[in-house]
């Protein structure tokens, strides 16, 4: 009966509002998709007429729709998930395959603001002000500076407007304790001197979780200020000077769901020698066991609870300028865009999220000072027809030192007295000039990690490409040949009751990178009719290997350094139109093939060579395999009346792993990842592997949008009903050993706007059906690795919830 229902109301959600596909309409258009331009090739071309799959999302709409959290731009393309689990690293995902940013690698999906790449982690982190965000799908290997398997996102800023003053303001409130209040001005000093400026004040609870132990919220506040100014001297030279500014502030408390657990052991062993596993010293005092303390109460998905003790504090400042200019010389364009970023990153995190350890915080502090440096210049024909060229030179440089101090507080639990154990030097690899005395009696052992992690990178890149246009046929494409260079070292060393000195764990042979690649792509596109185009297009690129920083020092060299990563990708698809282009279509099938995909794998334990069998902890690490990819994209974006706008698209995508051998926890010696008994490692190396031919990311392969708008207009005014839509089926994913629910995220939107567009009055609900979906989970209990002998069972599963229902309304003035 549940399954009827659920099939009756995604059938009726689709009829009543269908879905955003490559373009999204602009109220008051008389024809929406008619004339939509994208600048996808690096030149301005027609939706229409670019022979890849592209999404786009104008300020408008983000306006429109209330997009405030850039994971929200999701909605609005299919196939494209964006999620913040921690307040701090977004993570996109596109045509299933995933990236996360902690893996430091390249991205598999690149963001560019203002044609310059950048971190997603500051860009996402504000969006206001915005002209136009394009997602372009497939290997990016040719016409920008960096290459990535997956796709690009292209972000463009509203410009200064040279022909008179206009600006927007809009103010947001909601019963979630969530406002933003954003807006954007332009002055024209003269016909030839222009200047913008915008800014953004975003707050909110984050996740909607609440810390049981303190009565506190997540929260979260971003402040963003921008400039720019625009010099147009001459109608062949124009000129746009940006500088941003951002300071963002997120404290997130980590959700968990469980029963909780009584801190008391069992009887272990600790290095051979049989010890009783008691609860050791909290907060540095020892401590008799006490069976009424607990992790923390029992909680489940609705009551969005975290046991944690400590904080988990994000800040992110940071500076930005952008230069662009294009100097236009008759024949050909010259093209310059360059920038300079510094970002100033803090974490404080309390390690023991879930509370495993009632009493004690595992404290990790961050700091990430570095800047990035980087500039493009572009020469490029100007003509359409005949033969056409491009030619462009790319550097990007970045440095800065991460600094981190952890506690690595030991636990010791009445070990007999003839063991012989040294704890510290089990942990870290090293070898004491002295061994250390058995305890018999429990305590907790200061002990801090410090680790010091310069970076310097950096990248040129040359590329050269040549367009030929005949009548209704256009070929194109081109090569880039890369100098990638990196040097990674890192520096560990612990203090408090136990020194060691300043060592180097990652070995001489591995610190310096050099990768020397080619990438590019091609592509054909055949004009039918003026209102059909088919089109298909073959991409390569090519992703630098990483290096392990932090952590383990005594683990083999595939677990210190990746491997390069390569990708080849055909794609096919035809764009048309029809009823005098009040409906567009676009259909797109696509094979991919990554050769040496870099992924990431959390929360891995490993055992040291030097003592097998005995507890060390667990750590976060790169790993490669081999992955295919094949799926089919679709959209239908319509106005069957001129106050009706209905769109329609969906993806599936069939990404897996090709018999992959993989990091997993396998304690119980399967061959697929569990935490069933003692923490183990099953076969020879350092940690466990399973192998895999699964998803490669935790999205299902199937993912449907939609949005609709229907205007009422009267002399004055019009009054409008929006919505939007996203879907997901159940799924499976083989890392969590957990399947997630069927998803249907409805956003109904309700208001007024003058017919003049110079106001507008919306309330909106968000999450109507206020559905609690778990959208990421842990493998099992989460356990502690701050303890030496074993590790304590939280009672507890980290989980991701979709937010509850939110209520606001939005006041908007136009002028």
């Amino acid at each position: 009966m549940k399954r009827v229902k659920r099939t009756a109301l995604l059938c009726a959600s689709v009829s009543a509002f269908a879905v955003p596909g490559v373009a999204f309409a602009q109220a008051g258009a008389e024809n929406p998709n008619a004339d939509i331009i994208v600048t996808a090739t690096r030149r301005e071309e027609r939706l229409q007429d670019v022979p890849m799959s592209v999404n786009v999302a104008t300020g408008e709409q983000l306006e429109k729709f209330k997009i405030f959290d850039v994971k929200d731009v999701s909605q609005l393309a299919p196939g494209l998930q964006l999620t913040n689990t921690t307040g701090r690293n977004n993570t996109t995902t596109l045509r299933g395959i995933t990236f996360d940013p902690d893996q430091g690698t390249g991205p598999a999906v690149q963001t560019y603001y203002n044609e310059i790449p950048t971190d997603a982690q500051t860009i996402f982190t504000a969006i206001y002000d915005i002209q136009q965000i394009e997602v372009l799908r497939g290997p990016q290997g040719l016409l920008r500076g960096l290459s990535a398997p997956a796709g690009s996102i292209t972000i463009a800023t509203r410009k200064p407007n040279f022909d008179g003053p206009e600006g927007y303001l809009q103010a947001t409130g909601t019963d979630r304790h969530a406002y933003n209040v954003q807006g954007g001005a332009s002055l024209a000093f003269n016909d030839t001197l222009a200047i913008r400026v915008a800014g953004v004040v975003d707050g909110n609870r984050v996740n909607q979780v609440r810390n049981v132990n303190t009565d506190q919220y997540s929260r979260s506040r971003t402040e963003s200020g921008r400039i720019t100014l625009g010099w147009k001297p001459s109608t062949d030279f124009t000129a746009y000077l940006t500088y941003q500014y951002l300071h963002a502030d997120n404290r997130v408390f980590q959700q968990v769901v469980g029963s909780g657990n009584t801190p008391l052991g069992q009887y272990e062993t600790l290095f051979g020698t049989p010890i009783v596993l008691l609860p050791a010293a909290f907060g540095g005092r020892p401590f008799t066991p006490d069976t009424t303390v607990r992790s923390g109460p029992p909680l489940s998905v609705s009551d969005r609870g975290s046991v944690q003790e400590g904080i988990f504090r994000n800040q992110n400042e940071t500076h930005l300028v952008n230069l662009q200019f294009d100097y236009d010389l008759g024949p050909a364009t010259l093209s310059f865009v360059g920038a300079h970023q510094y970002s100033k990153l803090k974490i404080s995190r309390d390690l023991d999220s879930a509370n495993a350890i009632p009493g004690y915080i595992q404290t990790s502090n961050v700091t990430t000072p570095y800047k990035v440096d980087t500039a493009e210049l572009r020469l490029s024909s100007n003509n359409d027809e005949g033969l056409g060229w491009g030619v462009s030179a790319f550097h990007s440089k970045q440095t800065g030192t991460t600094f981190v101090d952890q506690d690595s507080s030991l636990f010791l639990y009445n070990v007999a007295p003839t063991a012989q154990v040294n704890p510290p030097c089990a942990l870290a690899g090293c070898s004491p000039p002295n061994s250390i005395a058995p305890f018999t009696f429990p305590n907790q052992l200061p002990l801090r990690a410090l680790v010091t992690v310069p970076v310097n990178s950096q990248v040129w890149s040359f590329a050269g490409n040549l367009r030929y246009k005949t009548g209704p046929l256009t070929v194109q494409g081109g090569l880039r040949y890369s100098i990638l260079k990196k040097v990674q070292t890192t520096q560990q060393q612990l203090v408090g009751f136990f020194n060691t000195p300043d060592v180097e764990i990652i070995p001489a042979a591995l610190q310096r990178t050099k990768n020397t690649p080619i990438t590019g792509g091609a592509t054909i596109n055949y004009e039918v009719t003026p209102d059909l185009n088919v089109y298909a297009a073959y991409g390569h690129s090519f992703r630098q290997g990483s290096s392990k920083v932090a952590g383990p020092a005594v683990v083999s060299a595939d677990l210190i350094q990746t491997q390069p990563e390569k990708t080849d990708s055909v794609e096919a698809g035809l764009k048309g139109s029809l009823f005098d282009r009040k409906l567009n279509y676009s259909v797109a099938a696509y094979y991919q093939k990554l050769d040496g995909f870099l992924s990431r794998f959390n929360s891995i334990y490993w055992e040291s060579p030097s003592n097998p069998g005995q507890p060390n902890g667990t750590f976060d690490f790169n790993y490669n395999g081999d992955a295919t990819i094949k799926g089919i994209e679709a959209s239908i974006n319509a106005r069957p009346t001129p106050n009706w706008d209905l769109n329609v698209s969906a993806a599936y995508t069939k990404a897996r792993w090709d018999n992959a051998s993989l990091p997993c926890n396998d304690y119980a010696g399967t061959g697929t990842p569990n935490t069933t008994g003692p923490q183990n490692v099953t076969g020879p190396g350092n940690v466990s592997y399973c192998t895999s031919s699964d998803k490669l990311a935790n999205t299902p392969d199937f993912s449907l949008n939609a949005n609709t708008e229907v205007r009422f207009p009267m002399d004055t005014v019009t009054p409008f009903v929006s919505a939007l839509l996203t879907y997901t089926p159940s799924y499976y994913w083989w890392q969590s050993q957990y399947r997630f629910k069927h998803r249907e995220l409805v956003n109904l939107f309700v208001g007024v706007r003058s017919n003049d567009d110079k106001w507008e009055l919306s309330a909106f609900a968000k999450n109507v059906l206020n559905q609690k979906r778990i959208t990421n989970i842990s493998l099992g209990e989460v356990q502690t690795n701050a303890v030496v002998a074993g590790s304590f069972q939280s009672g507890y599963s980290t989980v991701n919830v979709t937010n509850p229902r939110e209520i606001g309304a939005t006041l908007t003035f136009n002028w």
